[in-house]
């Protein structure tokens, strides 16, 4: 296949309203879901504010889609997502809803035009999810300082919706949708006249505060019970390293029930969300706390500079909203200071280095369609998703590239 015959996706293309039919067909789709979860919905200092304005949503689970749609209604609203969601859906559905593509943790020009396009030319509300990814353990994904910048140069409120409850109930490792309550608060944290003189740390620093979430305490708090009988299944994806014996990739869970394979330490996972050793010595009972201590080890080896990641990888790339392009065979290397992909590209040999400084994030994915647990870095054109061999180990590929960005950019 000749790369330069590949027909690309057109990021330059305008935005459209979304069209009264498939607004409507948003809304039906989205209703049932939440009356059978009996969404509870706050809004804070929201009173005549009806657009356009910048949305920014706390991101978990699809169910935010659904309580969004709720939020902002009757109100237009565009919003982003990432190609593999057009591939999904199909290009001509999302642009009817919409919606702009976009590939993450790059520099996309055209995206923030068409933003502001979006704002000040349709009128409408802008929704953005700035954690660019889904909430690994249900806490506060990392948040660029480019937010801040945006916000200001768009120059209209913004306003944040956190939403508690789509964690729990459908947790990206365990894709089971247990369909339990939600919440949510929807509050303008920056006003119109604010906005003429507020900086854009200033706003960063609000979006921070208002984005502090926490969905296993939330669920514990409230005792909102869980009694699914997996709801353990795939939370070994998350907790990779024992904290017993330090042991990494050697951790299993099925049931309700999460072990280490090679000291032989179990847990069971309460209704309740809370972790439970099943010999009484419990030393994380809340799973956050095990994740937090994850990448602090992580932290560690990068600072240490004995952090080196490397796998034979299966590469796929995804030029476009409709196919992926199989690659074969590559490699996939972390250091502390760069992120590589050593691979054939359209027949032809290629390597993709991302610095630490230029990768913010990373975009992961466990059992993507059931093909197997994948990292996705991108570049401008195309975007590189790639099938690792070794188990258990794209939790920790995550956390260790947003401490070699936030190390790379002191």
């Amino acid at each position: 296949m000749n790369k330069d015959k590949i027909k690309r996706f057109d990021f330059a293309k305008k935005p459209i309203s979304p069209t009264p039919i498939m607004w409507l067909a948003k809304w039906i789709i989205s209703w049932p879901d939440l009356r059978k979860r009996k969404l509870k919905l706050e809004k804070v200092n929201m009173k005549g504010l009806k657009g356009p304005y910048l949305l920014l949503v706390t991101h978990s689970s699809m169910v935010d889609f659904n309580i969004m749609a709720k939020a902002t209604h009757p109100h237009r609203i565009n919003n982003v997502m990432t190609l593999e969601g057009f591939k999904t859906y199909t290009e001509p559905l999302m642009r009817s809803l919409g919606v702009l593509g976009t590939r993450k943790f790059i520099t996309d020009t055209n995206l923030i035009k068409n933003i502001k396009y979006c704002l000040h030319d349709l009128g409408n509300i802008f929704v953005l999810f700035p954690e660019a990814r889904y909430s690994l353990d249900g806490c506060t994904s990392y948040l660029p300082d480019s937010v801040g910048k945006m916000a200001k140069l768009m120059k209209v409120p913004v306003v944040v919706l956190k939403i508690h409850g789509n964690f729990v109930t459908c947790p990206q490792w365990n894709k089971k949708n247990k369909k339990t309550y939600v919440e949510a608060v929807m509050e303008q944290i920056v006003t119109a006249q604010e906005m003429k003189s507020i900086t854009a740390a200033q706003i960063n620093e609000r979006v921070r505060e208002h984005f502090q979430y926490d969905d296993f305490k939330w669920q514990y708090d409230n005792k909102l019970k869980i009694d699914h009988p997996t709801r353990a299944n795939g939370l070994h994806s998350l907790l990779y390293k024992c904290c017993e014996c330090g042991t990494e990739g050697k951790m299993y869970s099925e049931g309700i029930r999460l072990w280490c394979d090679s000291c032989k330490k179990s847990w069971v996972m309460t209704e309740y969300g809370r972790l439970e050793a099943e010999d009484g010595r419990t030393r994380f009972a809340h799973i956050p706390d095990w994740s937090n201590w994850e990448r602090e080890c992580v932290r560690k080896e990068i600072e240490e500079g004995t952090y080196y990641f490397e796998d034979d990888v299966r590469v796929e790339t995804l030029p476009n909203a409709w196919r992926f392009y199989k690659q074969g065979k590559g490699k996939f290397i972390q250091t502390p200071t760069e992120t590589i992909i050593r691979c054939k590209y359209y027949g032809e040999d290629y390597e993709l280095v991302r610095s630490a400084k230029s990768l913010e994030s990373m975009h992961i994915e466990y059992d993507y369609l059931g093909h197997g647990d994948c990292v996705d870095v991108s570049i401008p054109d195309d975007s590189f998703w790639c099938y690792l061999s070794k188990r258990d180990v794209i939790t920790k590929i995550s956390f260790a590239t947003e401490e070699m960005h936030k190390l790379a950019v002191k």
